[in-house]
């Protein structure tokens, strides 16, 4: 069986941009993930031990979101890349950045991107 886990609105500064301004001041970003989990016995044993812990993944997106980029994508990838690495049952990945109030020339209230694993 597989089980699906989101983690949904975790809110982040980051300077990710591609202008030098997003680069040294930084903007607010929204980090959503979905996972596709190999469940493994664990609901039937209620066993944290053996589950994918949520306050674990939100340190890999903390982690991850904190090292700069020029483009969301780049950010995006390493956050898919490593909570893949980071969880050995998860199967599937899907995450969400979106950057808020983006420098458009004029009003959006985000630019997002979602990169999907197979």
């Amino acid at each position: 069986m597989v089980y699906t886990i989101k983690i949904e609105g975790m809110e982040f500064r980051a300077r990710h941009g591609c202008y030098e301004v997003e680069q040294a001041v930084g903007g607010n970003f929204v980090v959503d993930v979905e996972l596709q989990v190999r469940d493994e016995g664990v609901a039937d044993a209620d066993d944290i031990t053996r589950a994918v812990n949520y306050v674990e993944v939100y340190e890999v997106v903390r982690e991850q979101i904190a090292i700069p980029s020029r483009i969301i994508e780049n950010a995006a990838k390493r956050i898919m890349d490593a909570i893949a690495v980071r969880f050995s049952q998860v199967v599937g990945v899907r995450v969400t950045l979106a950057k808020l109030a983006p420098p458009l020339g004029g009003k959006a209230e985000r630019v997002s991107v979602t990169l999907i694993s197979a």
